[in-house]
């Protein structure tokens, strides 16, 4: 019979101690702590506490462990071979580190991620894990924060000095404090824009001040204006840039015009999406004595204005790119430029700097120009015009796709200039898709907008033969001009475009997940991959399941970068590839034009590390504009779905994971989650070798690819989500 114990019950402890001592010490591995160090540390200050760090301290010593340096000083002993790497976490507040030292991403647990964030740059030491062998990690330091501003919901505490900033990414596992005097004026509950100051060791969340109050969550212009802020992204110029700008002189003079060949008398045109605001490429079309077509692809000549050292080059270049919401654009230039002196508009002259091609009938190059140019645009097409001439061979535009509403014949000889060049940009695609380049024509979901934004409709954008006209003439003027460049010797710094080839393990994904449609792939050598793959695309086209399978085949693919080091284009098969053709929007292209001119001049290679530094930031500030892109769609998608509630769609299920089952509604590629806590009908378990829901005693499966039908039971514009209910499986 045991005995009662009498007084105070015994301490329970400081719970996990010994690794909580190790943490400490390791993350400041070259300073020395003594007990009331650690005491403070881990936040503690009783008798029993401190009683415990002491003798933990000394077992810890006696076992080599640590190393005592002193009387009552102890520090940690590196046996452990320590790495850097990225933190990638996931909503579930675990993460993997992304590191160059192991072939696999090490996994960190919740409890030893040690306040780190998504995407910081950390120091952590790895271990391999008993149970399964895989590699853990933990990380000790952080290196470098990867971003320091946040976007959520303010909440002010009543009667408090203080409030505390909600943010709205769930990969931010920890609400922001904000002291009452750096709220910035923001009501309760009005979304901000939180930047993050310090993170006291003893703190449990970090502290920040409000930057910027957004306006109240749901709200169209808060929504969009937090999409731009989550990525640091600018919605408006600085006045001094603005006023930087309108002094420019955009005039065209004399002067300019006898340093540049002048094509002014060449017919030219632009063909453009109906609602273009700025026109960054022209066509021009020629036919020679000797029977062969002069092409000249006409880019604004950007870099004229656009002067290296100047505020409006230093705005420029931190944005790097234009970014396209769905209600607007976010332009790289100032409105003086990009839709004004830089744009080829019709009827206007421009300065341009242009690639010059004389082409037979077989769409072969005969001879190539590359310069600064001065011309004149005789006409300016929509896709939807030009693609009238090429269907129906006449030059008449009919009314329903004109631009001014009502029909009209076009010029003769701009008419036979459209029908040709599409002949000739066919021969090039047929050639680019026989030596390996893969079609990747996905459908772009689009929006018709009331003129409060409020989305009417829905439709998809697909790419025709005018589309591929101009593509095919873009492509020839990048491939040509990078090619022009990167064949000189000695070897020149330059701006390429690369697109490393597919990783293995990501094409036996796409295999297996296409296999569940009844498609097959063969992936035995490089040309069988593309074959392979240009058929998958082909066969889907118009089916259920192209969205998904269009998606899926893209993330399989490497990602394009900007880089001084050619690898070549995998997905065009080209060897040489660059962006020069969009510099009103691209500052790669700025870039590309101010290489081609020197080396035109005869200059010197350019500081090849200076110009790396500008193709990774350039690449990084693409990455985040397509992230914030995105999130403008399915932002959208959700405004769409919410004046749909009670409506029944028909969807393919695009997702499964062990929480539930993604749908994406084909009528309009919305993209919802029907939790697995809502298949109430059946207990239903997380397959993954079947990508599927299995229930448990109907034995009913929900795989990927099936068809359902399904309800809108949630619309979050805050979080971007969409929650469905699943209505029954399409037999």
């Amino acid at each position: 019979m045991s005995k009662k114990r009498k007084g105070k019950s015994r301490n329970k402890g400081i719970p996990n101690l010994t690794n909580a001592i190790l943490s400490i010490l390791k993350k400041d591995k070259n300073q020395t702590f003594n007990y009331k160090q650690i005491a403070v540390k881990l936040n503690v200050n009783d008798a029993s506490s401190r009683n415990q760090i002491i003798k933990t301290l000394a077992k810890l010593a006696a076992k080599n462990e640590i190393q005592q340096v002193d009387r009552g000083k102890f520090k940690a002993i590196i046996n452990t071979e320590y790495h850097t790497g990225v933190l990638d976490l996931s909503v579930k507040g675990s993460g993997y580190i992304i590191c160059d030292d192991f072939d696999e991403d090490v996994f960190i647990a919740s409890n030893n991620i040690n306040r780190a964030l998504d995407g910081d740059e950390v120091e952590f030491y790895a271990y391999k894990r008993r149970k399964r062998g895989k590699i853990e990690g933990e990380i000790t330091n952080v290196i470098a924060r990867a971003k320091s501003e946040y976007i959520g919901v303010i909440q002010i505490q009543k009667n408090s000095n203080y409030a505390f900033v909600i943010p709205d990414s769930n990969k931010m596992y920890k609400d922001i404090f904000v002291p009452i005097n750096k709220t910035f004026n923001a009501e309760d509950g009005d979304k901000v824009l939180v930047k993050l100051e310090d993170w006291p060791e003893n703190a449990d969340s970090p502290y920040g001040k409000v930057e910027k109050v957004l306006g109240k969550p749901g709200e169209h212009n808060t929504e969009i204006h937090a999409i731009l802020a989550e990525y640091g992204l600018p919605h408006e110029f600085p006045h001094e840039v603005e006023v930087f700008a309108n002094e420019l002189d955009t005039s065209i003079t004399e002067a300019e015009i006898t340093k540049r060949r002048d094509m002014r008398k060449d017919l030219t045109f632009t063909i453009d999406p109906k609602d273009a605001k700025d026109f960054d490429d022209a066509l021009s079309f020629e036919i020679l004595d000797n029977g062969l077509y002069e092409i000249g692809i006409h880019i604004a000549d950007v870099s004229h204005y656009l002067q290296e050292g100047t505020i409006l080059d230093d705005e420029a270049y931190e944005r790097a790119t234009s970014v396209y919401l769905v209600d607007r654009v976010v332009p790289m230039l100032p409105e003086v430029l990009s839709n004004n002196a830089c744009s080829l508009r019709p009827h206007e002259e421009k300065y341009t700097f242009s690639a010059v091609f004389q082409i037979n009938d077989n769409a072969e190059i005969k001879n190539q120009w590359f310069g600064r140019t001065v011309i004149y645009s005789d006409a300016r097409y929509a896709y939807e015009e030009a693609q009238a001439v090429i269907e129906t061979k006449i030059n008449q535009i009919p009314a329903e796709v004109s631009l001014s509403g009502k029909a009209y014949k076009t010029d003769q000889k701009l008419a036979d200039a459209i029908l040709k060049m599409d002949e000739l940009a066919k021969l090039m695609r047929k050639k680019r898709m026989k030596n390996g380049a893969i079609s990747f024509d996905k459908v772009e979901v689009k929006f018709n907008l009331d003129e409060d934004n409020n989305p009417a409709g829905v439709f998809f954008k697909t790419s025709k033969d005018a589309n591929k006209l101009i593509e095919e003439f873009m492509l020839l003027a990048n491939r040509k001009v990078s090619e022009f460049i990167g064949k000189q010797s000695p070897k020149k710094t330059f701006v390429y475009r690369v697109h490393d080839e597919p990783d293995e393990s990501k094409l036996a994904s796409l295999q297996n997940v296409v296999s569940r449609f009844g498609y097959k792939l063969n992936f035995k050598d490089k040309k069988s991959t593309t074959t392979s793959l240009n058929n998958l695309l082909q066969e889907v086209v118009g089916k259920k399941e192209q969205n998904l399978v269009d998606t899926l085949a893209i993330r399989s693919m490497s990602k394009a970068e900007y880089t001084t080091h050619n690898i070549g284009h995998y997905g065009l098969a080209f060897d040489y590839y660059s962006h020069f053709t969009s510099p009103i929007r691209r500052y790669p292209d700025v870039m590309a034009h101010r290489l081609l001119q020197v080396y035109l001049n005869g200059g010197k290679s350019a500081n090849e590390s200076d110009y790396e530094e500008k193709c990774q930031h350039s690449s990084n500030m693409e990455m985040l504009a397509t992230r914030a892109e995105r999130d403008s769609i399915k932002y959208m998608q959700i405004r769409f779905m919410e004046d749909h509630k009670n409506e029944e769609f028909v969807g393919v299920i695009s997702g499964v994971t062990d929480w539930g089952v993604y749908v994406e509604i084909i009528s309009n590629k919305c993209e919802g989650m029907v939790s697995v806590r809502d298949m109430k009908d059946d207990h239903y378990a997380f397959d993954q070798d079947l990508y599927a829901m299995v229930g448990r005693i109907n034995k009913i499966i929900y795989q990927l690819g099936d068809e359902v039908v399904v309800k809108v039971k949630n619309t979050d514009l805050v979080k971007k989500h969409l929650d469905f209910t699943l209505v029954r499986k399409v037999e």
